[in-house]
């Protein structure tokens, strides 16, 4: 499934999209070069789930925690550009995280991929030519 982003001001209507498309899934794995708008798309997709907090990429503490003030469920976002060996990832209790139940979106996870989930969503943000984005949800 593509969604497409023209712009930011129908980022909204994309994350409503992709929301609806999730399913089942719980742990979400979004791909992209930097700059791709990874965050910015995770930012949408929050929102759209209820979130109110400020929402920021969590570079420096690898994970963040968000509530939905509509449905109370808990959001995990990680990064893990920073990552330099697995062992960091096994030290925070990632398990924990990834087999909770809550929605888990997962910014580079290349380098984590032997601790993903099988069932894990994998979603392709890529930079199309004139600017916009094109958001590629895998099978």
């Amino acid at each position: 499934m593509e969604i497409q982003i023209n712009d930011l001001e129908n980022i909204r209507e994309a994350a409503h999209e992709f929301v609806a498309a999730l399913g089942e899934s719980t742990v979400i794995a979004f791909y992209g070069k930097m700059g791709a708008g990874k965050t910015t798309f995770i930012k949408a997709v929050c929102e759209e789930l209820g979130v109110t907090d400020v929402i920021t990429s969590p570079t420096f503490a690898i994970v963040n925690e968000y509530r939905s003030d509509t449905t109370d469920e808990l959001i995990y976002h990680f990064d893990f550009y920073r990552i330099k060996k697995l062992d960091e990832v096994y030290d925070m209790g990632y398990e924990d995280y990834f087999y909770s139940g809550a929605l888990c979106f997962i910014e580079w996870p290349e380098l984590i991929e032997d601790l993903l989930p099988e069932d894990a969503l994998r979603v392709e943000i890529a930079e199309r030519e004139d600017g916009g984005r094109t958001v590629l949800i895998k099978d």
